[in-house]
């Protein structure tokens, strides 16, 4: 079994714009700096084995200043957010309250919430070769938390929309997942 300790990248200065940054880069904001560096605070008492992040910036800028004075990060770029497409640096209210058109279509020039499924469960693959019985951190974004939801507590994807914290603005350190 490996333990997976979820987080998400600080507020970007794209967050406070209300745009969606997708597989953009992204850059975190005066507050998302202070968020990824009190993170590593929030969660000192934690020892975890490893600590990935997806390898767009704001995943890897918050996962260093949170991070990276106790672990070595591993970026990695199946744990990217969801490409939006055509919708990547745009609004958000342009199409985040309709994610459920998404999930087996893709955006357009983007790929679906099935793929960023697929993209986790391979990573899933890798940690059970490379990690068993480990307790590892992910730094990373909306879509593949969504996929974590679907894949280890057995959520549908309208389900894992539908609950997923963001709409409650309910942000916690860290969110606990089990993998077997």
């Amino acid at each position: 079994m490996i333990k997976i300790t979820y987080f998400v990248h600080g507020t970007t200065t794209d967050n406070e714009q209300d745009l969606a940054t997708g597989w953009l880069p992204g850059k975190l904001s005066e507050l998302g700096i202070k968020q990824a560096e009190e993170l590593g605070k929030l969660v000192a008492d934690k020892k975890f084995d490893v600590v990935f992040c997806s390898d767009l910036k704001r995943a890897v800028d918050s996962a260093n200043l949170g991070f990276s004075k106790k672990y070595k990060i591993i970026s990695d770029k199946r744990l990217r957010e969801c490409n939006y497409g055509d919708f990547n640096g745009k609004p958000a209210e342009k199409f985040k309250n309709k994610l459920n058109e998404f999930i087996d279509k893709p955006f357009p020039n983007g790929e679906s919430y099935k793929d960023v499924e697929k993209r986790i469960a391979g990573f899933f693959d890798f940690l059970k070769k490379n990690y068993k019985d480990k307790h590892v951190a992910i730094v990373a974004h909306q879509g593949p938390q969504l996929a974590l939801d679907v894949l280890l507590k057995r959520r549908t994807w309208k389900q894992a929309i539908k609950e997923d914290w963001r709409n409650k603005k309910a942000w916690q350190p860290g969110w606990e997942y089990l993998l077997n």
